[in-house]
């Protein structure tokens, strides 16, 4: 498995190099005008098995050490998966976070359960190249031994991280998280020590052969959505879709111009797999490694964002920059709660990013010109049958 910062994570560049030093980012393919592949007919998943009430529970601990000036932060809890419907191709799992008692934790980061709909059929082959060669172990985990292998790979002597997984050989049923036992990262970049830890707690098969209705993507962690976005540079605006899609435990996303002809979300052939436990590893690692709102949204002024329908409780702030003889004024508008049902149904790394921000440059006299923005247009599912 590679390490891989997580799922086009919210966290601006300069940041995520700081978080996760040598991690890389996912790459994005291009969406196309063509019905996805037709499944791989041999091919079979343990997903195609799933029943609802498998789940799998896992302690984690993130830290951070303080940085000049800073704050060390900590972080201790529980993550689950569950699946909560199965009507195939589709499963859908419930991810929570919670503390050790059970109960939402305090960042707003993983403050509520959200949604993930995940095809369990094969419809091309996913390969992600492992870490290093495999170690064979069989560890006791959640009170049972596992013939497992640990996946290792050391970056800190390039200001990288010290990743470490152990899988289980036969995922069985932790299926949900391809058979993962325990992760450790550590990391090393720009002398800010930090790391988190996952241990397997305990797991469970379900027994119920009838399945409800697929849930509503109120709260979708993006699979099964897609979000448009305008970007005004330049003398032609342009809008970009962003896709979301899972498989077998991957989460796939693709970002490309959008095509007003093609139905959305229609190929994730490009898209570059992210494994799921990753993806939900590195959510732990922001919600310690990244204060909510940023600082320079914390004071600014509330107002209401508007797109397509929806009127967002919003919080927009102003700075000044400037460049030598030029000034130029920077805006940014963010949801004043990420988690606002005026949100309902926008992927998760929208909610945390800019819903608009815009630069203008200052001229003689003060007169602002317009330099270039974006903001983010509209959103829905592609999913069929999703709420």
């Amino acid at each position: 498995m590679r390490m891989r910062f997580p799922f086009r994570s919210s966290v601006p560049l300069g940041m995520a190099l700081v978080l996760l030093a040598g991690c890389q980012g996912m790459k994005s393919g291009g969406l196309a005008p063509t019905p996805p592949e037709p499944p791989i007919p041999s091919a079979t998943s343990p997903w195609q098995r799933a029943r609802v009430g498998d789940a799998v529970t896992y302690t984690f601990s993130a830290w951070q050490g303080a940085a000049p000036g800073g704050t060390a932060r900590s972080l201790r809890g529980l993550v689950t998966l569950e699946v909560v419907a199965v009507q195939q191709p589709w499963v859908w799992v419930d991810v929570s976070f919670t503390d050790e008692a059970g109960k939402p934790l305090a960042p707003v980061w993983l403050a509520w359960p959200q949604l993930l709909p995940v095809r369990s059929d094969v419809t091309r082959p996913i390969e992600v190249p492992p870490l290093g060669k495999p170690a064979a172990e069989r560890p006791t985990v959640a009170g049972r031994a596992w013939d497992a292998q640990r996946f290792e790979k050391d970056s800190r002597p390039v200001d990288g991280p010290l990743v470490s997984r152990v899988y289980a050989t036969e995922p069985g049923p932790l299926y949900l998280t391809r058979g993962l036992l325990s992760a450790r990262t550590e990391t090393a970049g720009f002398h800010v020590p930090g790391g988190s830890e996952w241990t397997l707690r305990d797991f469970r098969e379900g027994s119920s052969t009838a399945s409800p209705a697929a849930p509503a993507l109120e709260r979708p962690l993006g699979s099964g959505t897609y979000y448009d976005r305008r970007l005004e540079q330049g003398p032609t605006p342009t809008l970009t879709r962003v896709c979301f899609g899972a498989e077998r435990g991957y989460l796939l996303r693709t970002e490309a111009p959008l095509d007003t002809q093609a139905a959305p979300c229609t190929n994730f052939a490009e898209a570059e797999p992210e494994p799921l436990e990753e993806v939900l590893t590195g959510l732990v690692w922001e919600a310690v490694a990244v204060p909510w709102p940023p600082a320079t949204a914390a004071a600014g002024t509330r107002g209401t964002f508007e797109a397509e329908g929806h009127a967002v409780p919003a919080l927009t702030a102003q700075r000044t920059e400037n460049d030598g003889s030029t000034q130029r004024v920077l805006s940014e508008t963010y949801a004043a709660d990420p988690w606002s049902p005026t949100l309902a149904g926008l992927a998760r790394e929208a909610r945390f990013q800019p819903l608009a921000e815009s630069t203008e440059r200052v001229e003689k006299g003060g007169k602002r010109e317009f330099e270039g923005g974006s903001r983010l247009v509209r959103w829905g599912s592609w999913l069929s049958g999703a709420k």
